[in-house]
């Protein structure tokens, strides 16, 4: 009939579509088993690692630059190793990594790293090969004074976690810009982490101060732009170094042209003619690529009795790393506030929701969280979790990870040197010198 509908047609439709379905829905369902998989072993692998914090007190001279902590974060704390299929797939394993911490408890500051129990003799010996005088020794985990933030607790706490305002490519200041490299005089020293020492050693009784810096060998990936998804994975993605050079030539192309070749008239060649106060921008970023880096997270919190807690340090604690910020190359700026605009500052949250994300903040913290989240964060994040859901449930914050250089993590967390005269910082008061070789036996 003229018009009418080719049943048919229809049934086959139909038919290819009943085919396909649970093809499609056992491919589906494959992938979602694979990933809960990985995340299992991945999960019970970590879990069986042994953590010890270490606690690193300086000596009462550092007379070094910061130079000496980049070498030892290099030799130390870069354990890039490759996992073959089992150890990936079936044991579970993961890249190591480690927390550089400054902790500041009722105004005494302490320095620590946080590290697998295998990698403990390795970091003791790379400290005194650029420290001699310091001294490394075992502590006692100092977050776990803290119970818990609830209502009925004795404790407040406020935190948040930091992200690059631009592209990794482009570097935050660093000691050398500060002319630490030089190894200058101590009274002309303009060192930048002396003054995130000051703060925390001006709190009172009650208070806390803390800063994590979480790394990582970096082996963050990007998407390489117009190639097909049938390519392999090599040429698929490109690595963070490849990717730098990608930001460099984005950042030049509006000052690229194409001239013609006066031996060869019909060709042309790139020319760039950028803008001089781009030089430094362009030599920074070409820089930061020489260097190792490392997929970093950045987490501080503010502790205090209730009593004793003071919004000023809540205040100040998040501009410690302001001195780093650099308007035509990078910054640090902070997300994730435990505060009451934290869902996006449409609506004031209530001060009980305030607190579950503090105790939140507080455990990330104590775990060192920022690779290999537990499934709760995949699963009920502020990606997922959409209003009106939102309402009976807070969504998890997933944290930001970056890369930085190793120069710049020495930058962020070294020892300052004499001119810091803050009487609340550990230090080695006396040289320790060793036995004369000639004693009795």
């Amino acid at each position: 009939m003229n018009g009418g509908v080719d049943f048919s047609t229809v049934g086959f439709i139909f038919n290819i579509i009943g085919w396909f379905l649970p093809i499609i829905g056992t491919f589906i369902l494959g992938i979602c088993a694979w990933k809960l998989w990985v995340h299992y072993i991945q999960q019970d692998f970590i879990s069986g690692i042994d953590w010890v914090l270490l606690e690193v007190i300086p000596p009462r001279d550092v007379l070094r630059s910061p130079r000496a902590m980049e070498l030892f974060i290099s030799n130390a704390l870069f354990h890039f190793s490759y996992k073959g299929g089992r150890e990936s797939y079936w044991q579970g394993a993961v890249w190591f990594w480690f927390s550089l911490e400054i902790a500041s408890i009722e105004g005494q500051v302490h320095f620590f790293v946080r590290t697998p129990t295998r990698v403990k003799d390795l970091i003791e010996t790379q400290m005194y090969a650029q420290y001699p005088q310091a001294q490394v020794k075992v502590a006692e985990d100092y977050t776990l004074a803290v119970d818990e933030i609830t209502p009925k607790s004795a404790w407040n706490l406020w935190g948040c976690e930091f992200r690059l305002e631009r592209p990794e490519a482009f570097p935050l200041k660093t000691y050398v810009d500060f002319g630490l490299d030089k190894d200058p005089k101590e009274e002309f020293k303009i060192d930048p982490i002396s003054g995130i020492v000051e703060l925390f050693g001006s709190i009172g009784k009650g208070e806390q101060m803390w800063m994590q810096i979480v790394i990582t060998p970096s082996k963050k990936e990007y998407r390489t732009h117009g190639v097909p998804w049938w390519e392999p994975h090599d040429k698929k993605y490109h690595n963070w170094t490849e990717e730098g050079q990608v930001q460099i030539r984005k950042m030049l192309k509006p000052f690229t042209g194409e001239r013609e070749r006066v031996s060869k008239p019909g060709t042309f060649s790139e020319e760039v003619r950028a803008p001089g106060f781009m030089d430094e921008m362009i030599k920074g970023s070409a820089k930061k690529l020489m260097k190792i880096g490392f997929d970093t997270g950045i987490r501080i919190c503010y502790v205090a009795k209730k009593e004793a807690f003071q919004m000023n340090n809540r205040r100040n604690i998040r501009l410690i790393f302001r001195q780093y910020a650099n308007p035509f190359s990078n910054e640090l700026s902070r997300h994730n506030s435990t505060q009451a605009d934290a869902y996006g500052g449409w609506f004031i949250i209530k001060p009980k929701t305030i607190m579950l994300l503090a105790n939140r903040m507080l455990n990330e913290y104590r775990e060192r969280s920022f690779f290999h989240l537990p499934m709760r964060h995949h699963l009920f994040n502020v990606h997922t979790v959409f209003w009106p859901l939102s309402l009976f449930f807070k969504a998890y914050f997933h944290p930001v990870t970056f890369v930085l250089n190793v120069e710049e993590l020495a930058t962020l967390w070294h020892f300052p040197g004499q001119i810091l005269k803050v009487p609340t910082l550990e230090r080695i008061e006396s040289k320790e010198a060793s036995p004369p070789t000639n004693l009795p036996t």
